[in-house]
């Protein structure tokens, strides 16, 4: 039956594909469409922002690393908790509505957060922070894949090129603004979004990304230029569709596999820049927060190429899940490869850099698997997804700070890998609900077909 649809459904695409067509390019986007990316990239920054300011947090409110790590706990897991119930929002008060109101809460409760004395305070308001991101970003995958050109690859790959972004500018930003002041990369982030509220406010004039956000293939068709239809009003979602979401194994399967891969992510990204600066303290060598800002931008500009570059050339050529299988394997070698040098400070810096080319390809695939695997409305896949994967990364941060100081400073990494491990027996064990995007996509109109068979 599933063949018979994707045959269907590519006969219909190659009907209405002149002969002399050419593959939409992705830099050919409706304003709005670039408008949500880059209030993406922004949002996203606010990830890796505090990453370089971590220590320095430290020593300006005396706290421990284990408390100045909770700035990633609060943020992620408020965010993933949110997610579960966005789509709920989104389809009363409306997707514009949505974004905005997400814009709006980051925008305060950044500000909040530079203006705080205490580490207490400052983990609070990031998860007030972690509740307008969920707003945001719930909403704004579903909206660019409804809305842009060239089907649900082109929008995912322009999705997660924005979160590339703003992984690898938020920490130079951290680093700069952090060099000046601990304060400066919060209010730094609330001008940015300030600047991308207004973006969305004027260049998204009419909600025409509402059909694509409630996720149907109609929705997605209308947002992508039919001129003489409008698109439909999505049905509003109840209060647990996103629980309700878990039912379908494959959403459950693919979430359980981003939960362990996201801990295994956060220990990277919220742990290292403690072993950084220990490894360089122990060579004499000065690391503060611009010199931590540069090495996370190495390794987010990393992340970008590549999920933006390599990871729709591997899908294509070589199937969603043998990828979603290599990179889990290189994210564990590298974590594993920390905890053996976790005191040398070249050699983490390298693995820091490299593990983000794996990174990228694999938040790529991930996503758009997820987006394949399911006939449910994509905003309610896409919520329902990424709640579970950030709640996963919150716990990350809050477990290693502990581990480190009660087993050494190696083990988180260690731990880490494991994580990734399990998601690799848990994405082998999935097989089965997963066998519709194990395979590769080599022809236009094969693409076509799987697209809008996962559309469908």
């Amino acid at each position: 039956m599933a063949a018979t649809v994707t045959e269907t459904h590519a006969r219909e695409a190659s009907a209405h594909r002149s002969p002399a067509a050419k593959p939409a390019s992705i830099f050919r986007q409706p304003t709005a469409v670039w408008a949500i990316a880059f209030a993406c990239a922004v949002s996203f920054m606010g990830i890796g922002l505090v990453d370089p300011i971590l220590t320095l947090i430290s020593r300006e409110l005396r706290a421990t690393p284990s408390e100045t790590m909770l700035l990633f706990t609060s943020y992620l897991f408020i965010t993933g908790a949110a997610m579960f119930f966005t789509n709920w929002v989104s389809t009363r008060i409306g997707v514009k509505a949505t974004l905005l109101s997400g814009l709006a809460l980051v925008v305060l409760f950044a500000s909040l957060a530079g203006a705080s004395d205490s580490v207490g305070a400052v983990i609070g308001f990031r998860a007030g922070w972690g509740l307008g991101n969920a707003l945001f970003i719930s909403t704004a995958l579903a909206a660019i894949v409804g809305a842009a050109t060239g089907g649900s690859r082109q929008a995912i790959v322009l999705y997660e090129a924005a979160l590339g972004v703003g992984l690898a500018v938020g920490p130079l930003v951290g680093g700069a603004l952090g060099s000046v002041s601990w304060r400066g990369p919060f209010f730094g982030t609330a001008v940015l979004m300030a600047i991308a509220l207004i973006a969305i406010l004027v260049l998204l004039r009419k909600p025409a990304t509402a059909g694509a956000a409630g996720g149907t293939a109609e929705g997605a068709a209308a947002a992508a230029g039919s001129a003489s239809q409008a698109p439909s009003k999505p049905a509003k979602a109840s209060l647990f569709s996103g629980f309700a979401a878990l039912r379908n194994r494959a959403l459950l399967s693919l979430s359980a596999v981003a939960f362990f891969y996201n801990f295994g992510f956060f220990v990277l990204l919220a742990y290292s820049p403690y072993p950084i600066e220990a490894a360089a303290h122990a060579l004499g060598v000065t690391f503060g927060a611009h010199e931590l800002g540069l090495v996370f931008f190495g390794w987010g500009l990393a992340l970008a190429i590549t999920s933006v570059l390599v990871a729709p050339v591997l899908t294509r050529r070589l199937g969603l899940r043998p990828v979603l299988f290599t990179m889990l394997a290189g994210i564990a070698v590298c974590l594993v490869l920390l905890g053996v040098f976790v005191d040398s400070l070249p050699v983490l810096v390298w693995l820091v850099v490299i593990s983000g080319l794996l990174l990228g390809v694999m938040n790529t695939a991930l996503t758009e698997a997820v987006m394949e695997a399911t006939d449910l409305p994509r905003g309610v896949a896409s919520s329902t997804y990424s709640g579970v994967r950030f709640i996963g990364g919150a716990i990350a941060p809050a477990v290693a700070g502990p581990i480190a100081v009660a087993f050494g400073d190696g083990v988180p990494y260690w731990v880490g890998a494991a994580s990734i491990l399990v998601s690799i027996l848990v994405l082998a064990i999935a097989g089965k609900h997963l066998a519709h995007i194990g395979r590769p996509h080599e022809s236009a109109e094969e693409e076509a077909g799987a697209i809008t068979a996962g559309d469908a």
